[in-house]
């Protein structure tokens, strides 16, 4: 048998206990051939077989994010300008107001998730006041965490918030002495005033939409994402909003795998939606690209109780277990996974008193179910989610929120805020992940940085120590398999499985703490397809596409903050501590000549920082 690909001469960390380390790496049909030496791999060359010399690169499994919303977040990606990773405020406000005049009427600029004013060097949230100033006429919208929307006025105009425009269920119009709305609205308790107001936004036409998945993708596989596991999401109707991932995948153009679940719309109405379902959706329907997985996040309304660390933590509607149950007890008897989001260990109590009280009535019997997030749940309760066979999907939430929940909770509460030594030392399935791409970011990286160092984007200490290494990249390969019940076909390089890697840009195993966020691939291979290079592996590197439409800020500004990206006698934004001095990446020096014609993503900022 000859390989149709052959990777030599790379740092490979299998993430296979057998056979931990290799240096080569053959691939044919999509999966691994062979594993091991230079020598073994290059026994299965032939004369149409590729060869990549890694030149030492450290490789890993590509990454899986065991929750992320790719599916709704690929139909607006082209829409959102991200302040993922910006240093300070004023960079994120010049970005603002550079993309507030290239964005055409009705248009709005859009800033939704991924941030909090910590990882700012002014270390606070911009004022309605300056997104007025940034964009007079121009409407925007910038959602923060869970927890608040701010709104310029010319925002509220077109959203038609006025003083008689009454507060919703759960969430307050701020107005001034006045009673006129001040632009800040506020979820209490949950986000659905936050969300129900994006969505009056304008929409992309389809076309657009597909581009805009495929630069998600993209983006996400620059990172070395492989991987995710859709957790569905609100004003994410099934099958109307999955018409874009299905014609992606049928056109074979998917770059990311993706194990959709699927989420009620409708409150009062759950069991309606899961029965319609359970009759025409064929679990796991779809294959290695595409699949189905089952029912979740939202399996009932009144069974979620929203992470909001800057409010009380809500108690969940009496009516919960009479709601939830019936919903549990026909996806047990359709052997349907499912999934259930669940913050805090109160109201993980009173799910598992459900989800017991099924099974002694019909065994789950190995059926594979799992909470998501769990960030406050209790040594008892990972015992009872062993003893049900179930797992724990957790996400870097906590790097976002960190500083209030300490401020509410205290620092010795937050010091296992989620536990997540003791889930794997109860022998519980663990896999990782990010809730991007609203309240976090996307960038894996951000939560392995979580995960190893213990710290949040802003840098405040949470944990006593953090995960080995091997462990937190453990989690965001090989646990998160079993999420979608691929254990054994992904998540390792190994031989028989899928031949999805990423060549990284430092190696995680040894470089600082703080330079763990940098890191993405430079050589990304899904089902043995180079799907993304950078640096010396760039002619590799698939065509990329035109940015629909051209306004977009993902034509200025594509995806999370790069502080080293395009550095080598280019210019780069600077606005207090020097991004580049911060990641240890280049020597650098302050110049006051102005920029008149960088392009790209430095220019649109406007810096007076060179790096040589």
């Amino acid at each position: 048998m000859n390989a149709e690909l052959i990777l030599f001469n790379g740092r490979f960390h299998t993430v296979d206990a057998t056979k931990p380390n290799a240096s080569a790496v053959a691939i044919s049909a999509g999966r691994f051939v062979a594993v091991g030496n230079d020598a073994e791999a290059m026994a299965l060359r032939g004369a149409a077989t590729q060869v990549i010399d890694l030149k030492g690169r450290t490789v890993i499994p590509g990454l899986n994010d065991s929750h992320l919303h790719l599916i709704r977040g690929g139909l607006n990606y082209n829409l959102e300008l991200r302040w993922e990773g910006v240093p300070s405020l004023a960079d994120a406000l010049r970005m603002l107001r550079e993309q507030a005049l290239r964005t055409p009427t009705p248009q709005w600029v859009r800033v939704v998730g991924g941030w909090n004013e910590f990882q700012f060097a002014e270390k606070r949230m911009p004022t309605i006041e300056e997104l007025n100033q940034a964009a007079p006429d121009t409407p925007v919208f910038v959602l923060h965490l869970y927890d608040r929307a701010l709104l310029n006025r010319a925002a509220l105009r077109v959203v038609g918030y006025t003083r008689d425009t009454p507060n919703p269920p759960g969430g307050e119009i701020v107005r001034d002495s006045h009673g006129e709305p001040t632009g800040m609205l506020v979820a209490r308790p949950n986000a659905m005033i936050l969300y129900a107001t994006l969505a009056k936004g304008p929409k992309l036409p389809l076309e657009y939409q597909v581009n805009s998945t495929r630069q998600f993708m993209r983006e996400l596989n620059r990172l070395g994402l492989t991987s995710v596991i859709d957790a569905g999401g609100g004003f994410q109707n099934y099958p109307d909003d999955y018409q874009v991932i299905e014609q992606l995948a049928k056109a074979q153009q998917l770059t990311v795998r993706i194990a959709y679940n699927l989420f009620t719309q409708k409150p009062k109405e759950e069991l309606a939606d899961f029965r319609n379902w359970t009759s025409s959706v064929t679990l796991h329907q779809g294959d290695d690209f595409l699949r189905h997985n089952g029912a979740g996040e939202m399996l009932v309304f009144s069974a979620a109780d929203f992470e909001d660390f800057l409010e009380p933590r809500p108690d969940l509607p009496q009516a919960m277990e009479d709601e939830l149950e019936p919903v549990v007890r026909h996806l047990v008897e359709q052997r349907w996974p499912f999934r259930l989001h669940a913050t805090y260990d109160e109201s993980i109590s009173r799910m598992l008193d459900v989800f017991e009280k099924v099974d002694r009535e019909i065994p789950f019997n190995g059926l594979p179910w799992f909470f998501d997030h769990c960030e406050t749940i209790s040594p008892k309760n990972i015992e009872r989610v062993r003893a049900l066979n179930g797992g724990i999907a957790i996400q870097d939430r906590m790097a976002f929120q960190g500083e209030y929940f300490v401020e509410r909770y205290g620092a010795k509460a937050a010091e296992a805020t989620p536990p997540i030594k003791r889930m794997l030392a109860e022998g519980v399935p663990v896999g990782a992940g990010t809730d991007a791409t609203r309240v976090s970011s996307f960038n894996p990286w951000t939560s392995l940085y979580w995960m190893v160092s213990g710290r949040t984007v802003g840098g405040l200490a949470l944990y006593p120590e953090g995960l080995p290494r091997a462990t937190a990249l453990e989690l965001y390969t090989r646990g998160s398999a079993w999420f979608s019940s691929e254990q054994g076909k992904k998540g390792q390089i190994k031989v028989g499985q899928l031949a999805d890697l990423a060549a990284l840009s430092a190696d995680f195993f040894s470089v600082e703490p703080e330079a763990i966020k940098a890191i993405e691939s430079v050589l990304t291979v899904v089902g043995g397809q180079v799907v993304y290079a950078a640096d010396e592996f760039e002619p590799l590197c698939p065509a990329s596409l035109p940015v629909l439409p051209d306004w977009s800020p993902v034509a200025r500004v594509p995806g999370h903050w790069r502080p080293h990206a395009g550095l080598q006698n280019q210019a780069h934004v600077c606005s207090g501590p020097c991004a580049v001095h911060q990641h240890g990446h280049q020597r650098a020096r302050h110049s006051t000549a102005p920029i008149s014609d960088f392009q790209g993503f430095w220019g649109a900022f406007g810096c007076s920082c060179f790096a040589f």
